[in-house]
């Protein structure tokens, strides 16, 4: 039975004081080169500057409204309550050498999704609004789930990086079967990088910071790799390589994660291979009904 061998290296708790919840860089370890993740809560009318080199960036309004800046761009975004109230505006920013986000009249809670660039050609800055991010119901029965594509491609033209969230209602499984995407083949799997950022809420009226999910990672003889973490809010987990999921929400909280995505290969997508040993359970959602809690945040 794994014990999560590797949490020391690739799960990163979220800090419960300060602005700064979790900080991921390209380049922080070793065998990490493509993606990163800031997350900040900000006071009303507070600043946060965030350096960084030869990085794309989408800001994505976890908790309240934002504004955020870098060289000509300045874009205004009204976010969202909760991030379990649905979609949210997100702001493109193609070159964050430099970037400047800042909470509205209340408080903010934002995440700052990095890709590293190796191009001098850059995308145009730009906002998406919250009503042109499509949202996929994936899945059937307890492995129902919402994906919402705030930076997918159909969505967003950038150079490498991908974004999505998802919402996994109470007592559901998602990111099954587990999968991975971790080697080049052509039409059949893309190399990504993947950050975790997880989030929860207590679904039976409980305290939210005791809400608690768990996700696993775990790979081959020739790559292992062997996560089993319990997640809270602010919680992040990377995955390098190997397979990854389920991401299971516990019996009375709903569980949200942000996944921010990039490789080195020169195609922008999302192709995945399945764990052969649990594929199958894809045939039995066929006639399954979706679960009814889903979309959060209404239809749409």
């Amino acid at each position: 039975m794994s014990g999560g061998t590797d949490n020391d290296r690739w799960v990163r708790p979220g800090r419960a004081t300060g602005r700064e919840v979790v900080v991921i860089q390209p380049g922080d370890d070793g065998q990490w080169s493509h993606t990163g993740l800031v997350v900040v809560r900000l006071d009303p009318g507070e600043q946060y500057e965030f350096c960084s080199p030869a990085t794309e960036c989408v800001v994505v309004p976890l908790h309240g409204a934002v504004r955020a800046t870098c060289d000509d761009a300045d874009i205004a975004l009204s976010g969202r309550d909760s991030v379990f109230d649905g979609p949210t505006d997100v702001a493109y920013l193609p070159d964050a050498t430099s970037i400047e986000v800042s909470a509205g009249e209340g408080p903010a809670r934002v995440a700052l999704c990095l890709a590293s660039r190796s191009s001098d050609d850059a995308f145009p800055a730009r906002g998406i609004d919250a009503s042109d991010v499509p949202i996929e119901l994936r899945g059937a029965g307890v492995c129902s789930r919402e994906v919402r594509g705030l930076g997918m491609p159909g969505t967003l033209d950038a150079e490498g990086i991908l974004v999505c969230e998802v919402i996994t209602p109470a007592g559901n499984w998602s990111s099954y079967p587990p999968h991975k995407h971790d080697e080049a083949r052509d039409g059949v799997e893309t190399e990504l990088e993947e950050i975790y950022y997880f989030e929860a809420r207590h679904a039976t009226g409980g305290r939210d910071h005791d809400a608690i999910g768990y996700h696993r990672v775990y790979g081959t003889a020739d790559r292992p790799i062997d996560v089993l973490a319990e997640v809270r809010t602010g919680d992040a987990v990377m995955v390098p390589h190997g397979w990854h999921g389920p991401s299971m929400a516990a019996p009375d909280a709903d569980l949200y994660y942000l996944n921010v995505m990039a490789g080195p290969g020169p195609e922008r997508n999302w192709l995945i291979s399945d764990d052969p040993a649990h594929a199958a359970i894809r045939d039995g959602w066929a006639g399954l009904p979706v679960d009814p809690r889903l979309p959060m945040g209404g239809e749409r």
